[in-house]
C-alpha cells in the first residue's frame, strides 16, 4: 500500500526545489554551450575583452546576480497558486536561466575564467574610456560602487528566508519588492557597462536587459499595488 506525502512536508518540497535547480543549471549550461559556437561569429569583428575589463567582470557578476533572480522566482513559484504570480515567476527564471548560460559561453569564447581574484564589482569603479567615473547607477544615484559591496538589487539572505518562510498574498507582495529592487539593480549594471564598453555582443545584450527589466519593473509595480 502506498503512502501519500504531504505537499507540505519540507523533504519532498526540498527535493522538488532541487530538481527544478538541476533543470534550470542544465538549460544554462546548454545554452551557453549554443553560445561559445554562435558567439566566434557574432564577435569576431571586437577586440576580445581581458580578465579585467569591464565585459569580463559585467559577465562574471550579471551571472551571479541573474542567479539570485532564477533563486527567487523558484521560491515564489511553490509559495502561491496566483497565476500571474506564477507566469512571471516562470518567465524570470527560464530567461535569467538562459542570460546567465550565454553569459558563461563569453567568457568561455574570449577565453577568460569564469571567477576573477578580483572583489566583485571591481570594473564598476573604473573610469569609462572618455575617462570619466559614471559610478553604478545605483536607485538612480551618481555614487561610485565600492569594490567588495554587494551588487546592486541583490536581495539580502534574511529577505530571502523571509520570502521561503511567507506564503499567498504575503509571499507575493515580498517577492514583488525584492524582485522591482532586483531589476533595477540589473539596469544599473547594464548601464554601467554600456558606459564602459564597446563590445557590440554585450551592448546588444545590455541594452536588451535594461529595456525588457525596465517593462517588467512596470508590470511588477501595478502587481503590487493590486496586493496593497
Amino acid at each position: 500500500m502506498s503512502v501519500t506525502v504531504p505537499a507540505t512536508d519540507a523533504l519532498p518540497r526540498r527535493l522538488h526545489l532541487r530538481g527544478i535547480a538541476v533543470t534550470v543549471v542544465v538549460t544554462a549550461l546548454v545554452v551557453g554551450a549554443v553560445a561559445f559556437s554562435a558567439g566566434r561569429l557574432s564577435m569576431i569583428e571586437d577586440v576580445t575583452p581581458d580578465t579585467v575589463s569591464a565585459e569580463a567582470g559585467f559577465a562574471r557578476d550579471m551571472q551571479e546576480h541573474h542567479n539570485q533572480g532564477v533563486e527567487l522566482a523558484l521560491i515564489v513559484r511553490d509559495r502561491t497558486e496566483d497565476a500571474p504570480v506564477r507566469l512571471l515567476s516562470y518567465d524570470i527564471a527560464t530567461t535569467q536561466a538562459k542570460q546567465s548560460g550565454q553569459m558563461s559561453g563569453w567568457l568561455a569564447v574570449w577565453g577568460l575564467p569564469q571567477f576573477s581574484t578580483e572583489p566583485s564589482m571591481t570594473w564598476m569603479t573604473r573610469p569609462s574610456p572618455d575617462g570619466a567615473s559614471h559610478g553604478a547607477h545605483t536607485n538612480g544615484s551618481n555614487i561610485a560602487h565600492v569594490a567588495g559591496d554587494p551588487m546592486p538589487g541583490l536581495a539580502t539572505g534574511a529577505q530571502i528566508a523571509a520570502l521561503t518562510a511567507a506564503s499567498g498574498v504575503e509571499a507575493e507582495r515580498q517577492f514583488l519588492v525584492l524582485m522591482i529592487a532586483h531589476h533595477q539593480g540589473a539596469i544599473d549594471m547594464a548601464e554601467a557597462v554600456l558606459d564602459r564598453s564597446t563590445n557590440t555582443t554585450v551592448r546588444t545584450f545590455a541594452t536588451s536587459v535594461s529595456s525588457s527589466q525596465q517593462s517588467e519593473i512596470t508590470l511588477m509595480a501595478r502587481m503590487l499595488a493590486e496586493r496593497t
